[in-house]
């Protein structure tokens, strides 16, 4: 049964606050064009690329609002091509509440073409008890958390790791209810984020250089600054390896197209949905550090919809890959709209989130829901009646 706090393994440590931007400083494969400083203003000291601890804080001040976002947008001049993204992109309010469990309601009756309906989740991040409760609050779990939706059909959207306390305990829920959706007729299943990248780079290569395009890097050092969690890596098997490497990174659903990332990288590995899931299958078997960087880095890119032009770029991969809407999750919903709350969550509130965020013309419909900022874990049924 289900009861309580999830957020801790039985056994293990308290939970370690997650570094936040603050935290720490990019290192120099992971920079990226920046404003002036204000004249005067004191020069942020350096950090060491591999550091296994973060330094102490160093507080700055947010880029204004009407400056480029310093992640993966296509806004303006292209990124470097070696950027990688780090915890400044994203930052993380370490969540002191434990959610609890709602009344489960009835599961939604079967569509008329015989399937259940289609749910989807956006990133988890490690927050297991949101998760459940996101769950159970969608009739999709019972209070044991158990599958409880017949033959509904559930996708997650990628990034189930990294940022907050319970990844591995995320990844284990989801891949024992794929196998009880299943016995019960539906199904529950996941793409690739690039979160799982990351983490499965880290393990694979560890510290072993590779070539950004902007310098050296390794997956050790990236997957620390992007909020890489000890506990999970020390509870990280070859089972959740192997689930992970095997997710498909592209699927259509009932007219929707799936994918993790805000991005056309995709268009970079397959002219269809099954060339894409081939190639990138096939990248992670070969092991190779420097291809396999690649991937991560392109997969990583973000707010391709978002800006002048948006609607053209979702245009490109509905016409590629088929589908009349996009469904992604990796850029926060407060990013897109440029409402980011408070790291420190001093003023007790959060990022406003009630919902998925449809834009790019109606065409793309975002949702991560910020869970990392004390945002929301978003489960939604599709479609969306707007």
């Amino acid at each position: 049964m289900v009861e309580g706090s999830m957020t801790q393994g039985a056994g293990q440590e308290p939970v370690v606050r997650t570094a936040t931007l603050r935290d720490f400083r990019v290192p120099p494969y992971a920079q990226t064009p920046v404003p002036p400083e204000a004249p005067g203003a004191a020069p942020h000291p350096p950090v060491p690329q591999h550091a296994a601890t973060p330094p102490a804080p160093v507080p700055h001040a947010p880029a204004p609002a009407h400056l480029p976002h310093p992640g993966n947008a296509n806004v303006g001049d292209e990124p470097p091509e070696g950027y990688t993204p780090t915890e400044r992109d994203l930052p993380v309010i370490n969540r002191g509440d434990t959610v609890k469990m709602e009344t489960v309601p009835e599961p939604r009756p079967v569509n008329g073409e015989g399937r259940g309906p289609l749910f989807v989740v956006g990133d988890v991040h490690g927050y297991l008890d949101e998760l459940v409760a996101a769950l159970a609050a969608q009739g999709l779990i019972d209070a044991e958390g158990n599958w409880a939706a017949g033959n509904a059909r559930l996708w997650f959207l990628g990034d189930f790791t990294d940022r907050g306390p319970d990844g591995i305990g995320v990844i284990d829920l989801v891949m024992r209810l794929s196998a009880e959706a299943a016995a019960a007729g539906g199904y529950c299943k996941a793409l690739m984020g690039n979160h799982e990248l990351l983490l499965i780079g880290a393990k694979r290569f560890s510290d072993t250089p590779v070539n950004s395009g902007a310098g050296t890097a390794t997956f050790q050092a990236a997957w620390l600054l992007n909020g890489g969690q000890k506990s999970d890596m020390d509870r990280l098997q070859d089972v959740h390896l192997q689930w992970m490497s095997r997710l498909d990174a592209v699927v259509e659903e009932d007219g929707h197209l799936l994918m993790h990332s805000d991005t056309t990288a995709y268009l970079d590995y397959g002219s269809t949905i099954e060339d894409v899931n081939d190639t990138i299958t096939a990248i992670l078997t070969r092991n190779d550090a420097d291809e396999c960087w690649d991937l991560f880095r392109k997969l990583t890119k973000r707010f391709a919809f978002r800006d002048e032009g948006g609607a053209e770029a979702v245009r490109e991969l509905l016409t590629t890959y088929g589908g009349q809407r996009v469904v992604h999750g990796h850029s926060p919903i407060p990013y897109l709209l440029g409402e980011v709350g408070t790291e420190d969550g001093e003023d007790g509130s959060g990022p406003v989130v009630n919902g998925p965020h449809v834009y790019a013309e109606g065409l793309a419909i975002a949702m991560d829901g910020g869970v990392t900022m004390a945002g929301k874990l978003l489960v939604v049924q599709l479609p969306l009646h707007d």
